[in-house]
């Protein structure tokens, strides 16, 4: 299966940037690479890859201040985190980085083709360029952000999934138990108390007046409606 698409293997382990660059060009990716933190944020601007796999422990800079970097300079694709780092504690740390997705190591490499071959299916082919426009913002949701008035706000993960899922669903009622099911995967244990607070959280960062709410409204008894004109 013939791909156009572009992949940075950014990773100082030599032998294993080897293995994970040859098993690409195997499977037909184009691949670039790098070693170092500081050429691997060059790298990114310039070549513009889809996806970018990046190693968190770096020469020169982290893997996180790379992806940190390229995100305020307005790289919007996915990047994928490696890293032998698997508390929770790290995971949340990434994704506030700007991370796409995480990847521990060590890792099968069949489960990373598989896991790129998600990421081109469902995110690139279908929607290269993910933005969606309401109002006098953005939200890239990819990145986890979103643009108001020219100034990046930043969006946590269960916020990112709800504005997402209202977009798509925009004008449509939507009732607790179903968005409940959408950011959490599932609705025991899950306190519809708790989907109110992030509604509110997320209310004030896209709203004038969080009070009398324009686009996020409440439907009494059933749940909500994002307003869209």
């Amino acid at each position: 299966m013939g791909k156009e698409i572009k992949i940075a293997v950014i990773e100082d382990d030599e032998n294993l940037r080897f293995l994970v660059v040859h098993r690409l060009q195997t499977e037909g990716y184009k691949v670039v690479e790098a070693a170092d933190g500081q050429i691997a944020e060059e790298l990114i601007m310039n070549e513009e890859p889809d996806i970018v796999l990046l190693d968190w422990m770096l020469p020169t800079k982290q893997g996180s201040e790379v992806c940190q970097n390229v995100r305020k300079l307005g790289f919007d694709n996915l990047i994928i985190m490696m890293t032998a780092k698997a508390q929770d504690i790290d995971k949340i740390d990434a994704y506030n980085f700007g991370v796409s997705d995480y990847v521990t190591k060590p890792f099968n490499m069949d489960v990373l083709v598989a896991l790129i071959e998600n990421k081109v299916k469902f995110f690139i082919n279908n929607e290269k360029t993910e933005i969606y426009k309401f109002g006098n913002m953005e939200h890239h949701p990819n990145t986890h952000s979103l643009m108001r008035d020219g100034k990046k706000i930043e969006l946590t993960i269960l916020e990112n999934r709800i504005l997402l899922y209202f977009l798509k669903n925009a004008n449509t009622v939507i009732n607790r138990d179903e968005l409940m099911m959408v950011v959490w995967g599932y609705n025991s244990d899950v306190n519809t108390r708790t989907l109110d607070m992030h509604i509110v959280r997320l209310r004030k960062k896209i709203e004038s007046n969080p009070d009398r709410p324009h686009f996020m409204q409440t439907v009494r008894g059933v749940g909500y409606k994002f307003i869209i004109e």
